[in-house]
């Protein structure tokens, strides 16, 4: 996909990281994906007291593609509540892989990487054939 607009990515991200529900840490994740037909997902994580049972930014973005009609994320940024860019956390990049595969493009604080590169050698479904 030639010419993607990062900066209207990114503002999506933040944009939706201003409706995380983060009452515990007040760390505010937003996330915003372009997906193969063109659609931008998003998604903002949501804490719960029980620690372990809190969605990442991540969850909820794969879940909105999921819930709109799947198909591949192609282009994909993480932002905090300051708007920075930041890396998903290992869980999560194993989600993305799942979703986006090895070329998915993902804007990083180092630039923009393929999930390949942020997630090498990765397992994936075609491991469990």
């Amino acid at each position: 996909m030639a010419g993607v607009d990062w900066d209207a990515l990114r503002a999506a991200a933040v944009e939706i990281s201003e409706r995380a529900y983060a009452p515990y840490s007040g760390f505010r994740v937003g996330a915003a994906a372009i997906v193969d037909d063109g659609r931008v997902v998003v998604g903002c994580n949501v804490e719960n007291a029980a620690y372990g049972v809190t969605l990442c930014a991540e969850c909820g973005l794969v879940s909105q593609l999921h819930a709109t009609g799947a198909g591949l994320l192609t282009h994909f940024v993480c932002v905090n509540g300051d708007g920075d860019v930041i890396m998903p956390c290992g869980r999560c990049r194993q989600l993305l892989w799942e979703n986006g595969g090895a070329a998915l493009e993902v804007m990083t604080p180092e630039g923009v990487l393929t999930m390949d590169q942020v997630l090498p050698q990765a397992f994936g479904p075609e491991d469990l054939r």
